[in-house]
């Protein structure tokens, strides 16, 4: 399914206007699922916060409780935490693949020979401004073919500015 460039931003990235226009967009660390048909980002921040309440409410009861004792209730809200916490990382990273895979063949078109994981990670990447170049035109209210066009020269940019990282990942590549 081909989704428009607003759409692929706005799965992996919050806008939010403000006086500083190079701050006004910042990339999620749980993208969104819901421009793409998924799920909304709400639900998945509702699930982590309410595993644990769930989890207390289950051991600690007036049924269950008695059963274990205070010694055994506690050393398994522990466990069950951290298999909780687990769930949650599982969960995060689930999301996030099925986002990332969702956009990518989309991406590709807008921007051939760029992979989407590296306007996305972290580390040092040739597009390490990505977000900053999007978040000075993102509140301008641009057709997807105009937003197109600036990001496309913002990242032509971004690759002259960085033409020997990107020379370097070349050659490990090959």
């Amino acid at each position: 399914m081909k989704h428009n460039l607003k759409t692929i931003l706005s799965t992996v990235s919050t806008f939010k206007k403000n006086g500083d226009k190079s701050k006004q967009v910042k990339k999620r660390i749980l993208y969104n699922q819901a421009p793409i048909g998924g799920l909304h980002i709400n639900y998945f921040w509702l699930t982590f916060i309410a595993m644990p309440f769930i989890e207390y409410a289950a051991i600690f009861n007036p049924v269950v409780f008695p059963m274990l004792g205070i010694a055994q209730a506690v050393v398994f809200f522990i466990i069950f935490l951290s298999i909780v916490m687990i769930l949650i990382f599982a969960l995060y990273a689930f999301n996030n693949r099925v986002v990332i895979d969702g956009i990518k063949s989309s991406f590709e078109e807008y921007f051939p020979g760029v992979d989407v994981k590296l306007i996305l990670t972290s580390s040092h990447s040739p597009y390490a401004d990505f977000f900053k170049a999007y978040s000075l035109i993102a509140g301008d209210d641009l057709s997807d073919e105009e937003l197109h066009e600036k990001m496309k020269e913002a990242m032509k940019k971004m690759e002259d500015e960085n033409s020997e990282l990107l020379e370097a990942m070349n050659r490990s590549r090959a």
